[in-house]
């Protein structure tokens, strides 16, 4: 059953109770490998589900517009001394909903209206806040961008270079949410000051790798930093922001009162919680495994014929596409679903095929990690993902997967996976034997 138990809200609303409880079952049984989540810890959630929830804090410990922050405050510095610890930043701020306002909130602390971007393409691997045409940041600005070389699946930087002295962005952006190697931060940096722009350095989803040494640290080289808290550093679903001492003030005025009123307390402590987790010896061990499953993973699956954007991984995220297989990205996430293989289609770089009926997956190996699978557990994980390709790919349709040969097969994958994972433990699910 879910852990913490929700024994007052079971009484209260039995019908969301009952959605809590199947979801966290759901989780238990499923070999999650979407790359944006994780499994908080038993501490995280209870965290998170605190009265804090019930107070209002405008503003910045010491400087509120709401009186009762006695607590508040010092929860709210210890957050911020916990991450510039953590990542050895001069200023943090634990603020932003999530994400994409992080993100928003570096354009309208350096940026006016029209100013150039460049970042990378979204559909080579960046992200949507990243100056994409159906958001506000490729709407209000002059996004121009970079990708991955077609033969190597790579950034290039000596292209990004050329792209930014030709069009002298006043920001660029590196990091995005399918980019499976390095990011060469310093490299990134040295451009930015030879095309005179700020650089924001977007590590949403490498954030615990970089806590945990597995991944380069942004810190050093990019003016900012945002991140989400979730993902590999395992927090709540919240977000920061990481400057240096002189663009500080400028940032915290851009999250409040910039773009948001007051901050979410509880989401607050949690975040706080799951920095003080990321700071434990344990975690630099944790992030070690998350590489290697991904590693291991991408090569069983490079030895059953898949195809790997830039051929493998250097983190935790894998990009695979799928056209020498014969289905579509959409059809096989739908498949592996049914097979109890949670993960999303996605575009590749140079995808002929449309964004919401794409030719590639995302896969990820850090909520598996979380659950304690290893390096040896991939070559079973490869192999049902093989399985339920090719049964999408005889399929040929979505409607196809429930036809009961296929269903069938599915199910039994499924079977399968339920049963590895039964034997490795997950934080907010308690054992009913």
């Amino acid at each position: 059953m879910h852990e913490p138990n929700v024994p007052h809200l079971a009484a209260t609303d039995p019908e969301i109770a009952a959605l809590v409880e199947a979801e966290a079952r759901r989780q238990y049984q499923k070999l999650r490998l979407i790359a944006s989540e994780n499994y908080v810890s038993a501490a995280v959630l209870e965290a998170a589900g605190t009265v804090l929830t019930n107070k209002y804090s405008e503003g910045y410990a010491g400087k509120r517009y709401y009186e009762g922050q006695q607590i508040v405050d010092p929860l709210e510095e210890l957050a911020v001394e916990r991450a510039k610890a953590l990542f050895g930043a001069e200023h943090a701020n634990v603020q932003p909903y999530s994400g994409s306002p992080a993100n928003l909130a570096v354009y309208l602390a350096f940026l006016s209206p029209g100013d150039t971007v460049l970042s990378m393409d979204l559909p080579m691997g960046g992200h949507l806040t990243h100056g994409s045409p159906v958001s506000i940041t490729g709407k209000w600005f002059r996004p121009v961008h970079y990708g991955v070389r077609r033969e190597t699946g790579r950034v290039d930087m000596d292209d990004v270079r050329e792209i930014a002295l030709r069009e002298r962005p006043k920001l660029i952006i590196c990091g995005g949410t399918a980019i499976p190697r390095t990011i060469e931060f310093a490299a990134f940096a040295e451009i930015a000051r030879e095309a005179g722009a700020i650089l924001l350095a977007d590590m949403a989803h490498i954030a615990g790798l970089v806590a945990g040494g597995a991944h380069p640290s942004p810190v050093g080289h990019a003016d900012v930093i945002s991140t989400t808290t979730h993902k590999t550093l395992r927090g709540p679903r919240g977000a920061m922001l990481l400057t240096t001492a002189e663009h500080a003030k400028t940032l915290d005025k851009a999250v409040f009162p910039g773009l948001q009123g007051g901050p979410h307390n509880h989401t607050t402590a949690a975040i706080a919680v799951a920095l003080k987790e990321a700071s434990q010896p344990s975690f630099k061990d944790y992030a070690a495994n998350v590489v290697a499953n991904a590693q291991a993973l991408a090569d069983a699956l490079l030895e059953r014929g898949f195809d790997l954007v830039s051929g493998g991984t250097d983190n935790h995220l894998l990009l695979a596409d799928l056209t020498n297989k014969g289905v579509t990205g959409k059809i096989a996430a739908k498949a592996l679903d049914a097979a109890g293989i949670e993960l999303n289609f996605n575009t590749v770089p140079f995808d002929p095929r449309r964004p919401f009926d794409p030719s590639g997956l995302r896969l990820g190996s850090a909520a598996i990690t979380t659950r304690g699978l290893e390096t040896g557990h991939m070559a079973a994980v490869a192999g049902w993902i093989e399985r339920a390709v090719a049964a999408a790919a005889r399929a040929g349709s979505r409607e196809a997967l429930a036809e009961p040969e296929t269903a069938r097969e599915l199910d039994t994958i499924a079977g399968e996976v339920k049963d590895l994972l039964s034997g490795f433990p997950m934080p907010g699910w308690a054992s009913e034997d």
